[in-house]
């Protein structure tokens, strides 16, 4: 085996990955350093994949529960087998990752099995292996942000990993935290019979998106069953000999109160990983959060390191740390490379997703932006109508003088997907009446954008 490479790439999470692939596809070599008996970093192995399976699994148990009996589909109550279920999970976990080994494979990129850290300017150790690099990348991510005074044991406190791995249905789930990790892990366990209150030390749950969008989906999330205690913080979990003790009180101040809960789940956001790297030593600066600075072009004070992804400054999120990875990459291999931060879709996959690009009013009213909005409802889209997933909405948001799109914002079924669309108009400055021109399939969810475009100006069809 070769020590020395074109690249060398910290970490095998998605920015990591798609970087060492994009660069061995432009002609680079390259090795990637990865401490995990798998490739593809916490997104595939305890994050964004695993989760997304059980979502998808745990919808359709809940579906066949409340909605099968009146389409004409009569199965009786269904049962639900937690081996089998996590098993569904694993193998959509054991597919990813194994796609990403074979990819390395076929693009001759080296993968390193140990933890790395970087002994100097363009040398990475490894074990007792030194590898040489012309480039180094710093592709870390993220772990979990901890809550002072509350250990996490992964059994009844919990963080996401140990949240995709629980052996039963918890009675009561506390969540701590009403981002979109743990809406999405509430909402499993919530659709598979458990109890859940979410503890939110804001006003509001998920911080930073529309503020419409979040009054109706704390609204829809409250007929699930979901309880919400915002503008609160925990104070103190305590384990019993049965369930857990927990303080809670006003986030300004007053009274607390205890909950019983079954189980805790820590979900308070996610912080940069880079312990073990050596940055002190190579002379690496991070910031006050302990992320990694860098340049515009993802260059660390450092001739020839680089930093991608999660443990950067920007929103953590798998695609952001891939775009970030290959724009990098094409630069490293003499070739133009660049990432549009203000078209990076934000998406939480519950039932129904919301989905959301660009600015919120929140944030066009404190820049001083005039602009108009568009809103089409789901209950006057005809395929919402007639799969009767009718809540929610499309926003569209257009600059008042040149029409331009500056956010669009979507609460309902299928979200996710249809927030691509709004992201391509986006990416080429497309105007609300651009896409008000569009033909879309009918019947579709997508129409709805189609509507809400209409709506900008005033003059939709079906409202």
């Amino acid at each position: 085996m070769a020590d020395s490479f074109d690249l060398v790439v910290i970490g095998a999470g998605p920015g990591g990955y798609e970087c060492a692939i994009k660069a061995a596809q432009l002609g680079l070599s390259v090795a990637v350093v990865e401490k995990r008996d798998r490739l593809g970093g916490t997104c595939l192995n305890v994050g964004c994949i695993p989760s997304k399976a059980l979502l998808h699994a745990s919808e359709l148990f809940h579906e066949a529960g409340s909605s099968f009996e009146g389409m004409g589909i009569e199965v009786g109550k269904p049962k639900l087998n937690i081996k089998q279920f996590l098993a569904f999970k694993d193998e959509a976990v054991d597919g990813n990752t194994k796609g990403v080994e074979f990819l390395f494979k076929k693009n001759k990129i080296e993968w390193v099995k140990g933890e790395g850290s970087i002994a100097a300017p363009g040398k990475v150790k490894v074990g007792e292996r030194t590898l040489d690099a012309k480039n180094i990348v710093i592709a870390t991510g993220s772990d979990v942000a901890q809550l002072p005074g509350v250990e996490i044991d992964e059994k009844t406190v919990v963080s996401s990993t140990g949240a995709i791995a629980l052996d039963k249905v918890p009675g009561k789930l506390l969540v701590i935290g009403g981002g979109v990790i743990g809406l999405e892990l509430g909402s499993v366990w919530g659709r598979l019979g458990a109890e859940v209150t979410v503890v939110e030390f804001l006003d509001n749950i998920l911080p930073g998106m529309d503020g419409e969008v979040v009054k109706t989906f704390t609204r829809t999330l409250k007929k699930q069953g979901f309880s919400f205690k915002l503008g609160t913080k925990v104070t103190k979990v305590e384990k019993q000999k049965s369930g857990l003790k927990v303080t809670v009180e006003p986030a300004k101040g007053g009274d607390a109160e205890t909950l019983d809960a079954d189980v805790v789940l820590v979900s308070i956001g996610r912080v940069a990983y880079t312990e073990g790297l050596g940055l002190d030593k190579a002379g690496v600066k991070t910031d006050k959060r302990g992320r990694v600075e860098v340049d515009p072009s993802f260059r660390t004070n450092v001739d020839g390191i680089y930093a991608i992804g999660d443990c950067i400054a920007g929103p953590m999120l798998a695609h952001k740390a891939m775009e970030e990875g290959v724009a990098l990459a094409e630069r490293l291999a003499g070739h133009y490379g660049a990432v549009n931060y203000d078209v990076i879709p934000g998406v939480v996959y519950t039932s129904p997703e919301v989905a959301s690009v660009g600015r919120t009013e929140e944030q066009l009213k404190e820049a001083g932006i005039e602009y108009n909005a568009g809103k089409f409802p789901f209950t006057a889209n005809g395929r919402a109508k007639a799969n009767k997933t009718t809540d929610g909405f499309v926003k569209i948001l257009a600059d008042k003088k040149t029409d331009r799109i500056l956010g669009v914002h979507i609460i309902g079924v299928g979200a996710g997907e249809m927030i691509a669309q709004a992201v391509t108009a986006m990416e080429f400055s497309s105007s609300s009446e651009d896409v008000a021109r569009m033909c879309i399939a009918h019947p579709t969810m997508s129409e709805a954008i189609k509507e809400a475009a209409l709506a900008v100006t005033g003059l939709p069809i079906h409202m």
